[in-house]
C-alpha cells in the first residue's frame, strides 16, 4: 500500500484511517471526499516540530489554504500551532469565519483589487504579501486612512527553474508573481516600500513550485535570496527579518514518485541557510514555508461508484463513475498521475486495462488512463488516492453537477465536515 494509513480489512476492503470506505461511501454517498485528520495533524507536527529545531524559535509553517479550505481546516491549523497564507478574500473569510486569528494570516495574491486590500486591512490581517507597486500605493494609503502600520514581505523572483511543470513552476523570471532579481526590479521595489510612511517591511517572499522531490531548488532560491538580501543591505541599509521560502515539496501519487524526507531537507535547508548567513555576516533570519499539498494530499482520497465498463473494440475500455473533472480537474488540466483502487474488492486481481472516466460531456473528462482494475462491475466503489490537495479546492459546477461531501475521520471515527452541495444551492444565486 502506498501509504501506512490506509489498509485492506478482512471484508477486503479499503480502509482509510481504520475506517471501512465502502461504509463511508454507503452512509454519506458518492463521490465524496474522505480526508484521514489524524495523518493530517501528523503531516502538520512533522513542520511545526522540525521547523522550530533547525530554524529556531518563531520559525513556522503557512499552511497554503489554495490546497484545501474548509472551515474544519483552519479549526485543526490552529490547534497544532499552524499560521495559514490567503490568497483570497474568500479564503480569508472562511478562516476567520472559523475563528481563526486574523494576526496569523498572511495575505498573497497578485491581483488583489482595491476592495480586496480594504477588507484584509479591516480584518486585521497580520500580514500582506505584497506582489506590485499599485498594492504597495493602495495598501500604503488605506492603511494610513486607518491609523495603522501594516507588516509587509515584498515577494521577489528569484528566477529559479525547479524542474518542475510550467504550470507550477512559479520561481522563474518570466511569471506573474512578484519581482524578478535578476532584472534589478526587485531592488528597485524594495526601496519604494521602504519609502512608504505606512508600511512595515519585514523580510521577503518567493516560492519557486510545486511537487519538488529535491532539496537543492530551495537552496539555490536560499543563495539568491541570501545574496539578494545583503545587496540590499549594502545599497539601502535594510536587514531583512524574515524569509518566506514559499511551499513545493512533493508527495506520492504513485508508486514511482520518490518519498520525501520532509525532516531531512528541512534539516539541510536550515544547515545551508547558516552556513550562507555565517559566510556573509548575515542576521539569522525567521524562516516561514508555505506547505499546503504536503499537508493534506496523502491524507485524502475520493470515492466514486462505478456506471460499468464500455469496451471499444481495438481501442480500449472505459470505467465511468459518477464524478469526474468536477471534482478532480488536475487530470484534465496537468495529466496528473494517480493511485486508483477497487475499494470494494482490494483482494482481486487487478488484470483488467481500463480508463476511467467521468461524467461529463466532455471527452477529456478522465480520471486516468490505462491503468490495471479487477474488471469493474455497476456499484464497485473506486477509490482514487492523494486528493487531499487542490481537489476540493478546485470543483466546480460545471454541467450543473453538485460538489461533493467532505468526510473526515479521526481515531476510528467519522463526520461530515462540508456538506454535499443540494440543486437548490445550484440555484441559490439565480434570479
Amino acid at each position: 500500500m502506498i501509504y501506512n494509513h490506509l489498509g485492506v480489512n478482512e471484508q477486503g476492503h479499503l480502509t482509510v484511517g481504520g475506517v471501512d470506505t465502502t461504509y463511508l461511501a454507503e452512509k454519506y454517498g458518492t463521490p465524496l471526499y474522505v480526508m484521514d485528520e489524524d495523518k493530517v495533524r501528523k503531516n502538520c507536527r512533522v513542520y511545526i516540530e522540525n521547523m522550530k529545531e533547525q530554524f529556531g524559535e518563531g520559525s513556522i509553517p503557512l499552511f497554503a489554504g489554495k490546497a484545501l479550505c474548509f472551515k474544519g481546516m483552519y479549526r485543526i491549523l490552529e490547534e497544532e500551532g499552524l499560521s495559514a497564507d490567503v490568497v483570497s478574500p474568500g479564503e480569508l473569510y472562511t478562516a476567520m469565519a472559523a475563528g481563526f486569528p486574523p494576526e496569523r494570516l498572511y495575505f498573497h495574491g497578485n491581483n488583489k483589487t482595491d476592495e480586496d486590500i480594504r477588507y484584509g486591512v479591516d480584518c486585521g490581517v497580520g500580514y500582506f504579501i505584497v506582489d506590485n507597486y499599485n498594492e504597495l500605493s493602495v495598501l500604503d494609503a488605506y492603511a494610513g486612512e486607518k491609523g495603522v502600520v501594516q507588516k509587509v514581505l515584498l515577494r521577489v523572483t528569484p528566477g529559479i527553474d525547479s524542474h518542475t511543470l510550467k504550470a507550477i513552476n512559479t520561481g522563474r523570471i518570466d511569471c506573474q508573481f512578484g519581482n524578478p532579481i535578476e532584472t534589478g526590479q526587485a531592488m528597485e521595489f524594495v526601496k519604494t516600500a521602504l519609502e512608504k510612511t505606512n508600511l512595515d517591511v519585514w523580510g521577503f517572499h518567493s516560492h519557486i513550485g510545486s511537487q519538488i522531490f529535491n532539496v537543492k531548488p530551495f537552496c539555490d532560491a536560499v543563495d539568491i535570496i541570501l545574496g539578494f538580501s545583503n545587496q540590499v543591505r549594502e545599497q539601502l541599509g535594510f536587514v531583512a527579518r524574515v524569509f518566506n521560502l514559499g511551499g513545493g515539496f512533493g508527495v506520492r501519487y504513485v508508486e514511482s514518485d520518490p518519498q520525501v524526507d520532509i525532516p531531512g531537507n528541512i534539516q539541510l535547508l536550515a544547515r545551508y541557510l547558516q552556513d550562507g548567513c555565517a559566510a556573509t555576516n548575515y542576521p539569522q533570519p525567521t524562516i516561514l514555508m508555505e506547505p499546503g499539498r504536503s499537508i493534506v494530499a496523502d491524507a485524502g482520497l475520493t470515492l466514486y461508484t462505478a456506471g460499468g465498463v464500455k469496451p471499444i473494440q481495438g481501442y480500449r475500455s472505459y470505467v465511468t463513475v459518477d464524478g469526474g473533472m468536477t471534482d478532480n480537474p488536475r487530470y484534465a488540466l496537468y495529466q496528473s498521475n494517480y493511485t486508483v483502487l477497487m475499494a470494494n474488492r482490494m483482494n482481486d486481481s487487478a488484470d483488467f486495462t481500463c480508463t476511467v472516466a467521468g461524467r461529463c460531456c466532455e471527452s477529456g473528462d478522465l480520471i486516468q488512463e490505462n491503468i490495471q482494475l479487477p474488471e469493474p462491475k455497476r456499484g464497485d466503489i473506486i477509490a482514487v488516492l492523494t486528493t487531499g490537495a487542490y481537489n476540493f479546492a478546485m470543483s466546480m459546477n460545471y454541467n450543473r453537477i453538485c460538489r461533493p461531501a467532505v468526510v473526515m475521520v479521526r481515531e476510528g471515527k467519522d463526520y461530515l465536515a462540508v456538506r454535499r452541495q443540494t440543486f437548490e444551492d445550484l440555484v441559490a444565486c439565480d434570479l
